[in-house]
């Protein structure tokens, strides 16, 4: 693994863990460099590994029978996926979730198997672990508050927010269908509720993209 691959963890993770566990994710992760809008784990894959987050970002969804799609959280620089980190076993377990790069990304996947090793090894990696589920619960939770409580064009600015914060641009990059499939109705219901939206300033549209204007 490059130096520079060291210097990098050294960055997203010196403040969270130790020397000697950046050394051991030097010795045994795997680089995986992903661009934009490609499938990284599917609902009934193998899971063979922990991702670290170096750069980049991904969208986890939940899918249903009919592979519909529900986006549940982002994952961002210096995060791991909660469903993988569950895995303190080491045994190899099966995907609940889909992720998909939300933009160019690049991962160190850790192997399953140091992951139980690890949480009695380094009090650094356990806390990481431990403090990963809290966050993503209470992501999950925050989803489903939204899809409880709030009506979808507040539903549609939320999401549109949290996509600006994650690409740190008004400018989006995305489709009413993405929008629709992210949020679980139909292309046409967002595009209704983006002409709506777009009249009253929020947001101003033109051809595969958005301009966010408040958020």
């Amino acid at each position: 693994m490059p130096n520079d691959i060291r210097k990098t963890l050294e960055e997203v993770y010196g403040f969270l863990f130790c020397a000697d566990l950046i050394d051991d994710i030097v010795r045994v992760g795997i680089i995986q460099e992903v661009s934009s809008g490609q499938m990284i784990t599917d609902v009934g894959d193998a899971l063979h590994g922990v991702p670290l987050l170096i750069s980049g970002a991904i969208k986890v969804l939940r899918v249903d029978s009919e592979d519909n799609e529900l986006l549940v959280y982002f994952l961002e620089r210096g995060d791991s996926c909660a469903m993988t980190l569950s895995c303190f076993s080491g045994k190899i377990m099966k995907s609940s979730i889909r992720a998909i790069t939300e933009k160019d990304t690049v991962i160190i996947n850790v192997p399953m198997k140091e992951v139980s090793s690890w949480m009695h090894k380094y009090p650094d990696w356990s806390t990481f672990v431990l403090e990963s589920f809290s966050i993503r619960l209470n992501e999950m939770l925050d989803s489903l508050d939204a899809l409880a409580f709030l009506d979808l064009p507040d539903r549609v600015k939320r999401h549109l927010g949290e996509k600006v914060k994650l690409h740190g641009s008004t400018t989006l990059s995305t489709t009413h269908a993405d929008i629709a499939a992210d949020l679980h109705t139909s292309r046409v219901v967002i595009s209704r509720v983006l002409k709506q939206l777009e009249k009253e300033g929020v947001v101003d549209l033109s051809r595969n993209k958005v301009e966010v204007l408040k958020y």
